[in-house]
């Protein structure tokens, strides 16, 4: 049997969260149109006849001086640096540029084996993927492995396990076959509930919601589940885009999450309370990222 860790790395929107749900075949990040939607190092594992790799979904790495991006990309190099071996994946539909240079620095400087995966295969153009590798051969030595694949239609992504087990250590696993994923239940819902949340508004808003799950309380007498959170975003104006007129935002928000998070206690009756409140300028207040970034 091999087991190894690996870290994911790649500019915001390449891919990295839908190739992670793709390989484990159900949601283990949520995914957006609006870029830097992952936040924190999110595992995800995946287990057959040859062993087991352990996945880190890092967020996407931006280069950024705002208090926020900062602590993202620090969450991305210490992801780094606590891997077997890198996936660095790559959108041919965007020029490389100094973003993408400061990946390939801090790839390098981890100094173990990597994995180069060009994503977005179902909508790049070949001479796209041509100037991608010709800038890859100039920053990597011809033994990097480098792949070409499609998260989104499943294609390529077995060709990118088959890369990652000959990279991989022998060993035991570290995790039941069976488990996908080691995210406590509390941020799982919040998860759910913020990609919802997210999907509903536009502009610069999505980046300054969060939730927060502030109750959860069982009954194993109702056989019932009853959930209370929170949508929070910076200013009071926020409030009111988010709720919606006559509340259809909150209630579009909630019926969407409460499909996924139903599917975390299947026998259950799930009772999920949705409230949105305001904190101002919580992307620079350094408890609550301590609390909501891990």
């Amino acid at each position: 049997m091999k087991c190894a860790t690996v870290a994911i790395i790649g500019r915001p929107s390449s891919g990295k969260s839908t190739l992670v749900n793709t390989i484990c075949e159900r949601k283990v990040s949520i995914t957006a149109s609006t870029p830097q939607t992952t936040r924190n190092a999110i595992r995800a594992i995946f287990t057959d006849q040859r062993g087991q790799l352990i996945f880190t979904d890092t967020p996407g790495y931006h280069t950024s001086e705002q208090t926020m991006n900062l602590r993202l990309q620090e969450t991305t190099r210490s992801a780094l640096g606590d891997s077997d071996a890198i996936l660095y994946m790559v959108d041919p539909k965007r020029p490389a540029g100094a973003e993408e240079q400061a990946i390939v620095r801090l790839v390098l400087a981890a100094k173990v084996p990597v994995v180069i995966a060009i994503n977005k295969k179902d909508i790049a153009k070949d001479a796209e993927i041509a100037e991608m590798r010709k800038y890859i051969a100039e920053h990597f030595s011809g033994e990097t492995p480098v792949l070409e694949l499609s998260a989104k239609d499943d294609t390529g992504v077995d060709e990118v396990l088959i890369a990652l087990f000959k990279l991989a250590p022998e060993g035991e696993l570290l995790y039941p076959e069976e488990t996908y994923t080691d995210q406590p239940i509390e941020f799982r819902i919040s998860e759910i509930i913020r990609e919802k949340a997210i999907a509903l508004v536009t502009e610069e808003l999505p980046h300054a919601i969060y939730v927060e799950v502030a109750d959860l309380e069982y009954s194993e007498e109702s056989a019932s589940i009853w959930i209370r959170a929170f949508i929070i975003v910076e200013r009071e104006t926020q409030k009111g885009i988010v709720v919606g007129h006559g509340g259809s935002g909150i209630k579009k928000i909630r019926q969407g999450a409460f499909k996924e998070v139903k599917k975390l206690f299947p026998g259950m009756q799930v009772h999920l309370d949705l409230r949105v409140k305001a904190q101002p300028k919580w992307r620079k207040n350094s408890i609550v990222l301590d609390r909501i970034l891990r």
